[in-house]
């Protein structure tokens, strides 16, 4: 009996671990609840039942009769799918009973988060918004307008996340940025003719594309408050980064977007 329950906390504390690793990298709270479930089942528990919220989650498995309840704090680490495909590799290898509990517990311990130098996040963001501006009829000249804008915005957001700037203050300081260089840059002579969608687009990185769709896809799969909490969540971006846009165009006195 003892080496039951002893086997099932163990469970309990990698199937929690697993759904934890995926609700702080960005994955919606369907997935969270499939393969916290998946992988409880696949190291022989009877059932796997799961709460999850924005900032918590609670899970319970059951072996036999006997319940076992855990609950973990979420702490939001920034959207990185590479750790949300490693829990799904080891999920599916437990299922194959290719790993045992503590090959499990050994592969978690093990995973970490890939990053891509900082240099190369800033050349590709700004060659993204570029192109967003080249494709909307911006011309070359708002194409280098929009990306010396958004790369160096995107270098300021980096610098303030890695000093633990709130988010909020962070994508508004960042829009602010972005549209103080690409509205000054426009009133140079050598842009005169350049179309405003250069500015539009120089900001076109703060979008919470990613938390929108997680938000959506939570309420069409029943997860209406993870959803309503995500949709909040960025709509309160969305909002920091036009008070950064219209404090910008307020100071510098800069003509709209086309």
């Amino acid at each position: 009996m003892q080496a039951d329950q002893s086997t099932q906390r163990a469970v309990t504390r990698l199937c929690i671990q697993c759904g934890l690793f995926l609700l702080q990298h960005g994955a919606e709270s369907a997935l969270v609840d499939e393969l916290s479930t998946r992988l409880g089942l696949a190291l022989g528990m009877d059932s796997v039942e799961s709460a999850i919220s924005s900032n918590a989650i609670v899970l319970t498995t059951i072996q036999n009769g006997q319940c076992l309840t855990s609950t973990r704090k979420n702490h939001d680490r920034g959207i990185n799918m590479h750790v949300v495909t490693e829990v799904q590799h080891i999920v599916i290898m437990a299922e194959h009973k290719l790993l045992d509990i503590r090959e499990v517990e050994k592969r978690f311990a093990s995973i970490k988060p890939l990053r891509y130098p900082r240099w190369l996040v800033v050349l590709m963001v700004g060659l993204s918004c570029a192109c967003f501006c080249k494709l909307n009829n911006g011309g070359w000249d708002g194409a280098l307008v929009a990306f010396c804008a958004s790369a160096v915005a995107m270098y300021v957001r980096q610098l303030l996340t890695q000093r633990q700037m709130h988010p909020q203050i962070n994508f508004c300081l960042a829009a602010f940025v972005a549209t103080t260089l690409s509205g000054l840059r426009l009133r140079l002579p050598v842009f005169a003719q350049t179309l405003t969608i250069a500015m539009a687009a120089s900001v076109l990185l703060l979008v919470p594309g990613f938390p929108l769709i997680n938000a959506v896809a939570d309420m069409f799969k029943g997860h209406i408050n993870t959803g309503l909490a995500r949709w909040a969540i960025a709509s309160m971006l969305t909002l920091a980064t036009c008070i950064g846009v219209v404090m910008a165009m307020t100071l510098w006195g800069l003509r709209g977007w086309a």
